[in-house]
């Protein structure tokens, strides 16, 4: 009786496509810019969007290693347009935290 040891399945590699998707635009704000201090960096991303897919999306995009992402939704605000009540759109932004010593220059832009 041979004891079969199974290897940790792959994440399957998405397309660029889907990685344009998936990260709409980064977040610049003072509390998200004083979080590059710490190495990580903030994105506006779908509701839709998981922590593997926002990973694999970072750093095949921007090149680096991800160590970590946390996401939050945010709930949309009542607010009142022309005198009548609506209330805006939920979103989600992920903080993603780089290994040591890596960083993403966001004035650059992607190419």
């Amino acid at each position: 009786m041979s004891a079969s040891i199974s290897k940790p399945k792959a994440a399957p590699r998405i397309s660029k496509e889907k990685m344009y998707q998936t990260i709409l635009s980064p977040l610049v704000t003072e509390k998200a810019t004083a979080l590059s201090e710490k190495s990580q960096v903030v994105f506006k991303v779908p509701l839709t969007a998981t922590k593997p897919d926002i990973k694999q999306a970072v750093e095949g995009l921007f090149g680096v290693t991800v160590r970590a992402v946390n996401t939050i939704v945010v709930k949309g605000k009542t607010k009142r347009f022309k005198g009548r009540p609506g209330i805006r759109s939920d979103w989600k932004k992920a903080m993603v935290t780089l290994a040591d010593g890596q960083s993403i220059d966001l004035t650059t832009g992607l190419s």
